[in-house]
């Protein structure tokens, strides 16, 4: 009898409806960022006793939540080329023992200098997460609908925030600030016992390590019914050389990278600067802080429901079109906010749009990301691009404080953060021209989704 003809992994994945092993999968992706968001935003919660604890003074305590930003930057640089190098279910089973280890470590400080370590190591296990999980969820989605089933997951962190919300006046009243901190620590290394029993390896990523036999155990769970005995899978993707990142820099990818990179680093600048200055920008404008407050929350609700809205119209239009006009929205919204406050309504409506064209284009961003590299250099390519990300956020963390150092009025300030987002759209707009005009010259980038 005839060899029966290889089958492409990801023509094998696009033709059949989701299946429980998927589903499954994606749903421990999204426990992963639910527990990434908590342990992300758990300083803030306990730091004003944490404070009193150790204390220091608020200047002298700034330096922790430095050290847990600058974590996140670099352990999203070391942990993307570390999954192409070593697989995606080693390398997010070791994030999360990292951040789960040293949260737990960190409630243990007893000094300021031993808690901004701790902090910048628990950081490194916190970037290297998230990448990682876009990654090996990108690889187990159909693409007729990746960006549908991608885009939930980045609810993750905000559900981890609110999680962190909602337990830590009843945790720190009842068990101490340290409470918070082991929770966050407890949690991760009870969810790495479930990773390492039902996470899968990435099927595509170990085809480019030659692991026929391996793979196709992986495929067969997706449709158990299905014999694959003897069957060959390729990737249709010519194998990777060298070292991973300088594979994004090659030519017919560069450009794409860069705009990448541009627009990570642009939109969670004012991703971060609205996360930690807006209530206090719209308090300076005149308004109580009760109304700030909520204003604030449908900023970040804006961050969440646009991602889901946004990853809905990304399958269904062209992908680049979308996160730029989202961008281009938001830039609008922000610059326009502060002359509407005078108008509660249309005041309201330009935040949400804020936030959905923020924190969802964001999460478009790391999707179109994902579709833009080829399996070997996914991981890396995701990771780098939320690397600059993290950079753009460190500087987004800081320069509210200088603008209002320097008296500046809330209206400028807005109008200012809304040049950066303005530029995201422009490099997310370049991202389409680009893949247009080499998706025929270069067989390693992918076309759209």
């Amino acid at each position: 009898m005839p060899a029966a003809q290889p089958i492409s992994v990801k023509a094998f994945i696009n033709e059949r409806k989701m299946s429980v092993f998927q589903i499954r999968t994606l749903v421990l992706c999204f426990l992963i960022l639910v527990l990434d968001g908590y342990d992300t935003v758990v300083v803030g919660f306990i730091a004003p006793v944490l404070k009193s604890h150790l204390g220091v003074s608020p200047v002298q305590f700034a330096p922790v939540f430095g050290a847990g930003f600058f974590g996140l930057a670099i352990g999203s640089f070391l942990f993307g080329p570390a999954a192409d190098r070593f697989g995606r279910k080693t390398t997010l089973i070791c994030a999360v023992l990292l951040f789960g280890l040293f949260s737990i470590l960190s409630s243990q400080a007893s000094s300021i200098g031993w808690l901004i370590a701790l902090r910048f190591v628990t950081g490194l296990g916190l970037g290297g997460a998230m990448p990682n999980v876009y990654t090996l969820a990108a690889e187990y989605s159909p693409e007729r609908m990746r960006s549908t089933l991608i885009a939930p997951l980045g609810c993750g962190i905000s559900a981890g925030g609110v999680l962190g919300g909602l337990v830590a006046a009843h945790m720190i009243g009842h068990y101490g600030w340290q409470s918070m901190l082991l929770l966050g620590g407890v949690l991760p290394l009870l969810l790495s016992v479930f990773l390492f029993i039902w996470l899968p390896e990435s099927a595509s990523y170990l085809l480019t390590r030659g692991r026929q036999s391996k793979a196709r155990a992986i495929i067969q769970r997706i449709e158990p019914k299905t014999p694959l005995g003897g069957t060959t899978f390729t990737l249709d993707e010519e194998p990777a050389q060298g070292f991973p990142v300088s594979h994004l820099l090659r030519p017919g990818v560069r450009g794409g990278t860069l705009l990448l990179w541009v627009t990570g680093f642009m939109a969670l600048l004012a991703v971060y600067f609205l996360g930690n200055w807006l209530t206090i920008l719209i308090q300076e404008s005149g308004m109580p802080f009760d109304r700030a407050s909520r204003m604030t929350a449908l900023y970040l609700a804006g961050n969440g429901l646009g991602a889901l809205f946004l990853g809905y119209l990304m399958d269904r239009l062209n992908p680049q079109y979308v996160v730029a006009g989202a961008f281009l929205c938001a830039a609008i919204c922000l610059a326009s906010f502060g002359h509407l406050t005078g108008v509660p309504a249309l005041a309201l409506v330009a935040l949400f749009l804020t936030g959905v064209g923020t924190g969802g284009a964001m999460t478009g961003t790391s999707i179109l990301s994902t579709g833009f590299y080829p399996t070997a250099t996914r991981a890396t390519g995701v990771a780098w691009t939320l690397g600059m990300g993290r950079v753009g956020s460190i500087v987004g963390s800081m320069i509210g404080g200088v603008m209002l150092a320097a008296q500046w009025a809330p209206k400028f300030m807005f109008a200012v953060v809304s040049i950066p987002i303005a530029l995201a759209a422009l490099s997310v707009y370049g991202l389409a021209l680009y893949r247009r005009r080499n998706s025929g010259l270069v067989s390693t980038v992918l076309s759209a989704q």
